[in-house]
């Protein structure tokens, strides 16, 4: 199996990207940076230089050509502002999916977050509710697509080591969840995409084995 990864070098993604290795499958990691393809080498991912935020449909396109999935990862990250919130979390995930249907990519995976809603709460930062509304309208335009689509919306990150144990389902109640348990499921539903095609699913940690999480949708 041959999985192209936007956000390449994000914490989720080297992790995913170690998980195919193991499994014997090729992650390709987009990435805009060149001095961060030693750090997917390392974990048996082939690098791919593109900058999602100044580049093609075309482009992207040619990196996705003979994908079996393409995963959405991407993020502006901490630190980054307004505008790069609605270029990043929105545009480039438009992008991206646009790229897939170019490259016959159907199977389509997209990382997003919980509590959209909080959105037009007056008490979330401005910056905060950007990116939140940004992860809606990427959502949404996805949603709108004749994909084969997942999208996942993990709770908070945390860089704990990862338990294996989760709650995974339509509607959780908000919590933390180790960046290990996210990077588990999303190899698990790339794997096995025949219960999560076309469904929007939460996720924290719980007390349920991810394979078995995954049998009770």
């Amino acid at each position: 199996m041959r999985v192209v990864i936007a956000g390449g070098h994000g914490k989720i993604a080297l992790r995913l990207e170690k998980l195919l290795a193991a499994n014997g499958d090729v992650a390709v990691g987009i990435i805009r940076n060149v001095e961060h393809a030693a750090e997917l080498r390392d974990v048996s991912a082939e690098p791919a230089v593109v900058d999602l935020e100044a580049t093609t449909v075309d482009e992207v396109a040619e990196v996705l050509d003979g994908a079996d999935v393409a995963v959405f990862a991407a993020g502006a990250g901490p630190g980054s502002g307004l505008a790069r919130k609605e270029t990043v979390d929105h545009a480039a995930a438009v992008l991206f999916a646009d790229a897939a249907e170019r490259a016959g990519v159907r199977r389509h995976v997209q990382v997003s977050a919980m509590g959209l809603d909080r959105a037009d709460d007056p008490a979330t930062d401005e910056v905060f509710a950007a990116y939140l509304r940004a992860k809606a309208a990427a959502e949404a335009d996805l949603r709108s697509r004749d994909l084969e689509w997942t999208i996942l919306r993990p709770g908070r990150l945390t860089d704990e080591p990862g338990t294996g144990m989760v709650h995974l389902t339509e509607h959780v109640e908000p919590g933390e969840v180790p960046r290990d348990d996210v990077a588990a499921v999303l190899m698990a539903v790339v794997a096995d995409e025949s219960v999560t095609v076309r469904r929007t699913l939460e996720l924290t940690s719980g007390n349920t084995p991810i394979d078995e999480a995954l049998g009770r949708l």
